[in-house]
Order: C-alpha cells, then structure tokens, then sequence
C-alpha cells in the first residue's frame, strides 16, 4: 500500500495534475442592517503558488439560515483584493441559502433561481476573475452584509474548492465595436475616489473589425476611475465614470472615439435595459431637436483582461464649448453683470453620482410632498462663491414667484421674463414621448445664460433613461398612457418630488399650444414613428453580434431585473420589437392627447384682411401675402415687443418671405403695415 502511494504521488506530480482540496471558512452571525461581515476562509498549504486557468478556484459552498434573503448581499474576496459579487438581493421572501454552491459551469445563475437556494448556480459575477495568477495562500474572506431590519441571519458554514476545473475565461477574439482595455495595476475600482490606472482603445473605424490582439491604438494612456450611478450601483454590471489623465494625474483631453475632446466620460453599463438603446435613443432625438444631447459611442470592454459586456460610453454633462455651453465662472466673478452666469443646476438626489449641495424650491410641488432639492452643478458646491449662490438662488426664487404668481402667464411679467419657455417645452416633450419615471425629479438639468447672452433660465440637457420607454414597473411607468409630469408624483412620501412648475406650465395656455405646434412639426420629421423604429432596427443590427456575447456573460434576458415590468421578453429580438410597440403606442397616446390647440396653414387666424402669413408654424422661413393692400413694412417682435428684425419692401411684391432659421424657437408677433393700417398676426417659430 505504502508502495502504491508512492506511486500516485509520483504520477501526480510527473503529470503536474494536483487534487482539488477544500478549504472551510468562519461562521457565525450576520449583523441585521449592518456593513459587510467578512468570514475568513484561510487557505494554507496549497503546493500551486499560483492559480490560472488549469488549475485555480472550482467552487463556493455556503450555507445560511436568514428569513428574507434578498436582503443579502453575499461577495468572495481573494488574498489580493479582487472582489466577486456571488448573490446580490436575490431570491426575494424566500428563506435561506442551504448547501448553496456557486460555480462558473452551473447552468442556472442565481438570479433566475428561487429560495430556498439549494444546489449548483452560477454566480453573478465569473469566479474566474480571481484566477488571476495571484498566490492563493493567504486569508479569503466571504463578505456579507444585510441591508435591511428586522431579520438577523447566521452563516453556518462556508467553503472554498480549488481544482483543475476551474472557471475559463470568456472567449473573444474580435469585435464590430470598438475595444477598450483597462488594467487597474492590481487596484480594486471602488465608489470614491476614482483610481489611478491604464486604458488603451482600439478602434479601427466604420467598418472595420476590431481585434482584441490589436496593437493600434486610438487611445493608450492614463485614466481615472471609480464606480458610478446611485440605484444601478447595486447591479453586478457596474457603471463607471472616467477622466482621461496624465501619469501626474492631471485631466487631459481627449478625442474619445471620436467625440469632441474632454477629459470626461461615463460609462454605462445598461444592465436593466436589455436593448441598450433607451438612453441613446433619448439622446439622439433631443440632439435632432436642435438642443445640446450627449453624444455617445457603443463599445466592447475589458477590465484587467476580463471580458465586461457592450457599455455605452457617454459625455458627462458639464461646462464646454463643445457640452454645455455657458459663460465661464470664476471665484472673481462676484458682481453684476458678470456674476449672472454661466450656470448648471440639477434637480437630483444628494447622493450617488448626482450629489451634492444646493438649495429647496421655494415652493412645494403639485403632489404636496417633499419640495424639490435644487443641486449646484456648475461651479460645484465647494467652489461657487457666497455672491454667486445669493445671485443664482434670488434668480431661480424670482423665477418660481412669477410662475407660482397671478400673472405667471403674462409674457413680460411671468415666468418667461426669467425662463426661456421653448427650452422648456422641448424639455418636457422629450420626458413625456420618454414617459421615464425618474423624469423632472431626479437628473434633471437647467442652466442659466449670462446677462450678455440673454440671461434666461433653460431647461435641459436632458439625461438618464434606462429606465424609461416602457422599462419601469412603478409609477405606471410601463404604460404607455398618462402624463409623467402627473404619475411621477405617485407617492407623496417619495423624496424626490416633481417640482411644481410643470404642472403651472400646463396652465397656460401660450405654453400649451406652442407645445402642440412644436409636438406636430417633430412628428413630421424626427419623432415620426417611421423615422425612430428606423433607428431602433439600425442600432439593433448594429449590437447583433455583441449582445450575444454580452447576454452570455450576463445571462438576464428572461429574467427581472429591477424594475423590468411583465411580460419579460425572453430573447434580444423580443426586447427590440416591445420597445418598439411601446414608443408606437405612446406616440398615438401624444398625439390624440396633447392639450393645446395648433393653428393649420390657411385658416383665418393666419390671415388678416389684407394679407395672409403662412406656414405656422414656420421652421426656415414664413411666407406673407398681399390679399387686398401692399406691403410697406414688416416688423417681427418678441413676446415682450423687442423689435427681432425689419423688411422694407424696395418694389411692390405680391409675396415676401422672410428668413428665420438663424432665431429661437418660440411664439412671434408678425407685423404688416400698408399704406392704411397696421396688421398683427401671431406666428410660431419651430
């Protein structure tokens, strides 16, 4: 016998193949509503000092006894820092997870399984991501935490396996999409601060294949990175925000995939929107409206040479020329005129990605429950000076008493004297054709012109739809029918309110029916349904190969994923024709619904006695007609009678046209004077 031992240790080592051996780990209780518990898992005596892909971590076994146990958030941290998310608030009222084992082979992820959890599941994040040539002697630790009272639980027991199965990497050679490559040199990405590490981009262009092997890049240098967003932080798939640096860590710009050059970028994963197009799709059509829309670019990434999925790379919002074009702001600029602008507002929430500091609505909104927290984005916080918050914060309470006053409506004393009334149509028919149920009340911007440029409050850019078009099971959000400025006001003890200017808004009747003329010259061009479920199929052409290979590493399609309404449409073609059903039910909903009333070409309020002024609305340019008199003069006025400009006709013409691409949007006065009288019309610019 003693012989034959010896014989099978000698095979084993001459054939390099080692057992696969089990390490228990500590047990004991888990806090109820604590932080992450870490149970040490001490592995010792392992002869591989390294573990890869041949021979490495197989499986983790745990066993708890906890009522609830979506309340959990269970992790696997190795000797060397690397994290992996094993079971994030899974399994919903079930109890316990009971001889739970968690492996990369197991058919079934543990989000699609039920508790009690017994048996094989794959984890939410590869556990081969910790196969990573790290020594693998050293203290383990499986980390949990339970976010919630009132339930205490107790880990009975856990394990680790290591062995010549391990968990293999995902296979990728190639991509239609462009491939970015981070290594994080050792670092784990965490939520504050952002790290310190290399990023290299490769991107062939239009067309071209794109190879992971490549050694030509567009981009090969010094980021910034840390863990980004608020709700979606608890999604396995995580966002992140990135600054292009030097190696002294300096903000550096850069052409990014072939945006305009900034040092800032967000990358987001879309983990709950299975067809990663709702926050491309929002942007592409505000951008067609003329406004400022962060542009984006879809991508394949890699983070330490672990295959991550198709993340959407996206400008941040901020001050630039080339993004949020205001006047610069300095610590100096503390007195009239230069201390009226530029400036960036948010109404947000204080914490996650869109933190911060600011000041409350003066008023309360229309739901009567919290009032609105109004953010400083531009300057930030901590470098906008005591005069410009006292100016900023005088103007938007001016803003709000006229709105909220008796005479918000008058077009010189009202809201329009501090608000640029288009910005905020255009504002509102983007969250409205969207019906997001985070509209108006979380991640919403503003931003406000210096005195030189108009001085006006605008509304916009617009920002964050994943869970938007359909893809919300709260708030009514998964209908197509009703007003999100109405529904997202649903629960009074929300704390993120819609501020009450919307509903005012809907009170005036110039507003309203500029809406409607504004809503029916965009669904002739860029809001047709024809035109966006073009887009939709163009961009779903686009992701057909990438989105297999991101739906195997995160195998959710079929599954919910908060807040993913029913049905749940079990393939990626699925998911493309229900949003496209959706928009096409919502855009019918606009259309026979909008308040407000558009006056057609042709009928008599376009006309006067002596003269006719057509198209109205007008887009490039309006057409005025001589009926029975001749033209002398045409003078075009804003609302508050601010002359915009004068034709003197040099010879008697029937027909003048007058040019108009190069205005704002918005309501005119159009005046025609002949030799008898002075004719007004009304006429609407788009």
């Amino acid at each position: 016998m003693r012989l034959l031992s010896i014989f099978l240790l000698i095979l084993l080592i001459s054939t390099g193949t080692l057992p696969a051996q089990s390490f228990p780990g500590a047990t004991g209780p888990i806090p109820d509503n604590g932080p992450l518990t870490a149970f040490p898992i001490l592995v010792s005596g392992l002869s591989a000092t390294t573990i890869d892909t041949s021979f490495g971590l197989e499986s983790v076994c745990i066993t708890i006894s906890h009522t609830y146990v979506s309340d959990l958030v269970i992790k696997l941290q190795a000797p060397d820092g690397t994290i992996v998310d094993l079971s994030i608030s899974n399994g919903g009222a079930g109890n316990n997870y009971s001889g739970t084992c968690f492996s990369d082979g197991a058919a079934t992820l543990i989000t699609s399984g039920n508790a009690p959890f017994a048996g094989i599941y794959r984890p939410q994040q590869p556990l081969y991501q910790v196969n990573n040539s790290q020594n693998p002697n050293g203290t383990w630790n499986l980390l949990i935490q339970d976010q919630f009272n009132p339930d205490p639980g107790f880990l009975m027991s856990c394990a680790i396996t290591f062995g010549t199965n391990p968990g293999q990497p995902f296979p990728f050679s190639s991509s239609n999409l462009p491939i970015i490559k981070i290594n994080t040199l050792g670092q784990t990405i965490i939520d504050d601060p952002k790290i310190q590490c290399k990023m290299k981009v490769i991107d062939n262009g239009p067309g071209n294949r794109n190879y992971i092997t490549d050694t030509l890049y567009t981009y090969d240098g010094w980021i910034g990175i840390e863990i980004r967003g608020s709700s979606s932080q608890m999604f396995p798939k995580k966002s992140f925000g990135v600054e292009t640096r030097d190696s002294m860590q300096t903000d550096t710009s850069v052409a990014l995939l072939g945006m305009p050059p900034e040092n800032d970028w967000v990358f987001n994963a879309n983990y709950t929107d299975k067809t990663f197009m709702r926050n491309t799709l929002a942007y592409d059509l505000f951008g067609k409206m003329g406004r400022y829309s962060t542009r984006t670019r879809y991508a394949e990434v890699f983070i330490n040479n672990l295959y991550q999925g198709i993340y959407v790379i996206t400008e941040k919002i901020k001050k630039d020329s080339n993004r949020v074009d205001v006047a610069n702001l300095t610590n100096l600029d503390n007195t009239w005129p230069d201390v009226s602008g530029g400036y960036i507002l948010k109404v947000d929430k204080t914490t996650g990605s869109g933190g911060g500091q600011g000041f409350t609505s003066l008023f309360p909104p229309a739901s009567g429950g919290n009032t609105p927290t109004i953010l400083f984005d531009y300057p930030s916080s901590t470098e906008i000076t005591v005069q410009q918050t006292s100016y900023i914060v005088a103007y938007m309470d001016s803003f709000e008493t006229a709105l909220h006053g008796p005479n918000f409506a008058d077009p010189v004393i009202g809201y329009q004297k501090y608000a640029d009334m288009n910005s905020f149509i255009d504002f509102m028919l983007l969250n409205e054709v969207t019906k997001c149920v985070d509209s108006y009340r979380i991640s919403s911007y503003l931003y406000k012109e210096k005195s030189v440029a108009g001085g006006k409050l605008f509304a916009g850019p617009v920002w964050d739809f994943d869970i938007a078009w359909g893809n919300a099971d709260y708030y009514n959000g998964q209908f197509s029918s009703g007003w999100a400025y109405i529904t997202n006001n649903g629960n009074g003890s929300d704390p993120f309110q819609v501020p009450f200017w919307w509903s005012r808004f809907m009170q005036d009747n110039n507003y309203k029916n500029a809406m409607k003329c504004r809503w029916n010259n965009l669904r002739a061009g860029a809001f047709s349904t024809a035109s966006i479920h073009n887009w939709i199929d163009s961009v779903a052409l686009v992701l057909n190969e990438s989105q297999q290979r991101n739906f195997t590493l995160w195998p959710i399609l079929g599954t919910y994923v908060w807040p993913n309404p029913s049905p749940i449409p079990q393939n990626y073609p699925d998911e493309v024709t229900q949003l496209k059903s959706w928009i096409g039910s919502r855009l019918n909903f606009i259309d026979n619904l909008l308040p407000g009333i558009c006056t057609p070409t042709g009928v008599a309020e376009n006309s006067t006695k002596g003269f006719s002024v057509y198209p109205n609305p007008a887009t490039d340019e309006f057409h005025i007609t001589a009926n029975e008199e001749t033209i002398n003069k045409i003078t075009l006025c804003d609302l508050t009678g601010r002359t915009i400009l004068t034709l003197i006709p040099e010879n008697e013409q029937e027909t003048i046209s007058v040019k108009t691409s190069h205005l704002p949007h918005g309501i005119y006065m159009v005046q025609v004077e002949s030799r008898q009288q002075i004719y007004t019309v009304k006429i609407v610019l788009q």
